[in-house]
């Protein structure tokens, strides 16, 4: 099991910033990915950004150029910095974590997800 405690959130006007971390302990496998998704209200949970172990990282387009995920390997923590924050980024941000034991075995776990409220 993999447990992920995540910080940050909160209420921002539009054009703020916000850093999102998620820590994360447990059974980390060596190799994996963590990341961030999120859902607002009356919306499917969606991808914001994800960086493996190895460093490859994968944005939504909506973000591009506004957020910015980073990891501290050492800590098993993952950030997400927001800039630009529009109130159309306003969800619950999720962090989430994936061991990959194989191509075909893997294990995701969950955060309980942090409030990211933008006005306008």
């Amino acid at each position: 099991q993999v447990q992920l405690v995540e910080s940050g959130g909160g209420l921002v006007q539009a054009g703020g910033s916000l850093r999102l971390s998620c820590a994360a302990s447990g059974s980390i496998f060596s190799i994996n990915a963590m990341g961030w998704y999120r859902q607002a209200p009356g919306q499917q949970r969606e991808l914001v950004a994800t960086m493996t172990s190895g460093g490859l990282t994968n944005y939504a387009d909506s973000v591009k150029g506004r957020f910015t995920i980073s990891r501290d390997n050492a800590k098993n923590t993952v950030y997400l910095q927001m800039n630009s924050l529009k109130p159309e980024d306003t969800a619950v941000y999720y962090c989430n974590h994936v061991n990959y034991y194989t191509i075909l075995r893997k294990a995701n776990y969950w955060g309980q997800g942090t409030q990211v409220t933008v006005s306008s």
